[in-house]
């Protein structure tokens, strides 16, 4: 199975996230490319078979163009400002057959609704991505990160889950 990550990072949290999917991916045997969301292109050749997607959570959803000049004007955040996984996902051609799984990174506080994984697998299946399904939530210790303790294995421990199914099934259903 060839797997796509697709990644939008501002402080690097959700690059270093995607980096250990694909190390545990890579590690059952898959072939994995991983892809900063402002490279990725539109359309996804027919050797894609699954496509992971992910970014952070901003403002309980997926980062929006203000959010991300926050990030930016607040904190100084050093990822790039456009496009989001929102943008791409507006001009990516759909492929209705392909299986996708969202992921998000985020503060962890209790009750807080709102997930960027979640904003995304809708917005993915409206688009006409028909297997989209929402993924896991990273949690990092504030706004800029780092990631919490444990969640860099846990993603690699994803990843080997990924690539070892022929459709990312286990992923709840929004």
């Amino acid at each position: 199975m060839s797997i796509q990550i697709v990644v939008e990072s501002l402080f690097g949290n959700s690059d270093a996230v995607a980096a250990a999917i694909a190390d545990g991916a890579r590690a059952t045997g898959a072939s994995v490319g991983v892809t900063p969301v402002a490279a990725a292109p539109p359309e996804l050749g027919p050797e894609v078979g699954l496509l992971v997607l992910g970014g952070p959570t901003h403002a309980f959803s997926m980062t929006r163009p203000s959010t991300r000049a926050e990030a930016h004007g607040k904190y100084g955040a050093p990822g790039q400002a456009e496009p989001g996984i929102r943008e791409w996902i507006d001009r990516a051609v759909p492929r209705p057959d392909l299986p996708v799984v969202t992921f998000d990174t985020r503060v962890q506080v209790k009750l807080v609704p709102g997930s960027a994984a979640k904003s995304a697998a809708s917005s993915l299946r409206h688009h006409g991505f028909g297997r989209a399904h929402r993924g896991k939530t990273f949690f990092v210790l504030g706004v800029e990160g780092p990631l919490a303790e444990g969640e860099a294995e846990r993603a690699r421990a994803w990843g080997a889950e990924l690539a070892a199914l022929d459709q990312p099934a286990g992923a709840p259903a929004d």
